[in-house]
This record gives C-alpha cells, sequence and structure tokens, in this order.
C-alpha cells in the first residue's frame, strides 16, 4: 500500500507520496527570484527556512496564474531539500496497492517527473516523483541563486 496525496491543480489532479509531504498550508507571499529556473515560482519562508516553490503549471505547461487566496502549499521533501508546491486545493489522502499503480514510461514516453499513474474514482491521477521535480541543472542553478539571494 502506498498512501497518495491527491491535489488540483486546474482542473487536473495530480498525486504526491505522502511520505515525502511534510506539511499543508495556505498560500502565502511568494518572493520572487528572478535568477533561478523558470520552474520556480519563488521563495517562501517556513520557520525560519527558505524553501523554493516549484511552479508545476510551468513544468507541464498549464496556464500561468497569480497566487490567490484560497491556494494551497503543499510543503514537502525533495532529496533531502524542503519545496513547496503551490496548488489550487488539496483533495484527498488515499491508500492505493502497489499493483494499481502504472509505470508511466509503459504508457508515454519522456514522462521523466512521474512516478507512476493510478486510476481512482474520478480519472487518472499522475503521481510525481518530487526528487525528479528539478534537473541537476536547475537544482544546482538553484543552489547558486539562493546562496546568492542569502548573502
Amino acid at each position: 500500500m502506498v498512501d497518495i496525496l491527491v491535489v488540483q491543480v486546474q482542473s487536473r489532479r495530480y498525486g504526491l507520496l505522502a511520505k515525502d509531504v511534510q506539511s499543508l498550508q495556505r498560500a502565502v507571499t511568494i518572493v520572487p527570484l528572478p535568477k533561478a529556473p523558470a520552474v520556480v515560482e519563488g521563495l517562501i519562508d517556513v520557520h525560519g527556512t527558505l524553501v523554493p516553490v516549484f511552479d508545476i503549471r510551468c513544468r507541464f505547461r498549464l496556464l500561468a496564474k497569480e497566487v490567490g487566496p484560497l491556494d494551497h502549499l503543499v510543503i514537502a521533501r525533495a532529496k533531502g531539500r524542503p519545496v513547496a508546491l503551490r496548488v489550487d486545493r488539496v483533495l484527498d489522502l488515499v491508500a492505493i496497492d502497489d499493483w494499481e499503480i502504472e509505470d508511466p514510461r509503459d504508457l508515454v514516453p519522456g514522462t521523466d517527473y512521474v512516478a507512476g499513474v493510478a486510476r481512482l474514482e474520478g480519472g487518472l491521477v499522475l503521481i510525481h516523483d518530487l526528487a525528479m521535480f528539478l534537473s541537476e541543472a536547475e537544482a544546482a542553478e538553484l543552489d547558486a541563486v539562493i546562496a546568492a539571494d542569502v548573502r
């Protein structure tokens, strides 16, 4: 069994491995990082820690949207790094049998950011691998920008 946090961005549902999720919070002001990779929306302060906000809309070619009062931030860990993802809504926490999750590479090539596809009530959910959300180059670029910005 795998626990999946199901979130909504626009009209699409995405899943995150619950083991990677630390907390949920209402969206706050996101401070832009002009030299960060395009997939990084900016930074937020979570209990004294600077946390990059990943832009799901940019990564998956969805329409851009300003931060709204009803948006949520999913605070998670990716490769040991605290990260946040801005979503429209948090929908559910579901337990899925391992055999119910299909490998996306068997379905569509080029799905590096997707860990699996699950059929849930209401349709398909793409389960994302946060460790793969940033490429190695994007992660290095982000680290350099944050280090320079904090000085």
